[in-house]
C-alpha cells in the first residue's frame, strides 16, 4: 500500500482523507499492524485507482522500498 501512495506523491493523510479512514489506522496497516476489512481495503484501492489485488502484492526481492515523502504540508 505504502509503494502506491508513494509512488503516486499521496500523503497518508491525504489518502486517510480520500478514502475516508483514520489516518493513523492507515499508518497502521503501512506498518502491518492493523487488520483491514475488504470494505476499507475497496475504499484505499478506490482512493489510489488500483485494484485490490495491487495492494496486496509482496514486492519483489529486487524492488528497494519506496522512499519517503519530502515532510512538511502540502497544498491538498
Amino acid at each position: 500500500m505504502r509503494r502506491v501512495r508513494v509512488a503516486q506523491g499521496l500523503s497518508q493523510e491525504r489518502l486517510a482523507v480520500d478514502a475516508a479512514v483514520n489516518r493513523g489506522y492507515l499508518g497502521g496497516l503501512e506498518q502491518q499492524t492493523e487488520n483491514p476489512t475488504l470494505d476499507v481495503l475497496d475504499r484505499i484501492a478506490t482512493a489510489l485507482s488500483v485494484p485490490v489485488a495491487e495492494l496486496l502484492r509482496e514486492p519483489g526481492a529486487d524492488e528497494p522500498p519506496p522512499a519517503p515523502l519530502r515532510g512538511g504540508r502540502r497544498k491538498t
